[in-house]
């Protein structure tokens, strides 16, 4: 009981993992991402591989998405600040930095509707997942809005990172696992790749070398 009071994750981090699997993935993450993020360490290394290669998959198909990659990383941004999840919050922060996208509009979420540094495809995709991510449903008014400045298929990527990032966000927000700082790691190590998010998957997957 004392250790869930003072703020760690619910379960321990396994700091040594027993598959060579595991190992790898250890490996492989601190290798790419500057440590072995918490959520591998506490969800993952716990997890059948099937379940790690589920998360890898949804980095794969991330890949094949038309969406710009600032665009698909303020979707991911606006689904994490509003179900609290520090850890993915900066994760995508993080994802961008490396990618060379400037930050300001992930600064400036809290105002999308009324600045400047939006545009009106922006602030109708934002409107959008912001109601879906908040109240699990979405007006016609709202999807009219959207559906004046995105194809249906921009729609469904839309619908997919929405739908998929929930996945990152509710695993983090079960077990207590907060921000890693990876941030500030970017700031003094890894250099940007413009590879974008292609690592997401690495907090909770085992395609972190893709």
């Amino acid at each position: 009981m004392e250790k869930l009071m003072e703020g760690g994750p619910f379960l321990d981090p396994i700091e040594v993992p027993k598959s060579w699997m595991m190992k790898l993935v250890y490996y492989l993450t601190r290798l790419q991402l500057g440590k072995v993020v918490t959520p591998v360490k506490v969800y993952s290394a716990r997890m059948p591989v099937a379940f790690g290669l589920f998360a890898a998959k949804i980095q794969r198909l991330d890949k094949k998405l038309q969406l710009p990659l600032e665009l698909q990383l303020l979707i991911r941004h606006q689904v994490s600040r509003l179900n609290v999840c520090l850890f993915c919050i900066d994760i995508s922060r993080y994802h961008a930095i490396r990618a060379s996208i400037d930050t300001a509009k992930f600064d400036a979420l809290d105002h999308y509707r009324t600045n400047p540094l939006y545009s009106e495809a922006e602030r109708a995709a934002l409107d959008y997942v912001t109601e879906l991510t908040k109240d699990k449903k979405v007006s016609p008014e709202t999807f009219a809005r959207l559906s004046q400045h995105y194809s249906e298929r921009a729609i469904c990527e839309i619908i997919w990172l929405v739908t998929t990032e929930h996945v990152y966000t509710l695993a983090n927000i079960g077990l207590n696992v907060h921000s890693d700082m990876l941030c500030d790691i970017t700031k003094g190590g890894p250099k940007p790749t413009g590879k974008g998010h292609q690592d997401e998957g690495a907090s909770l997957g085992y395609d972190v070398a893709a």
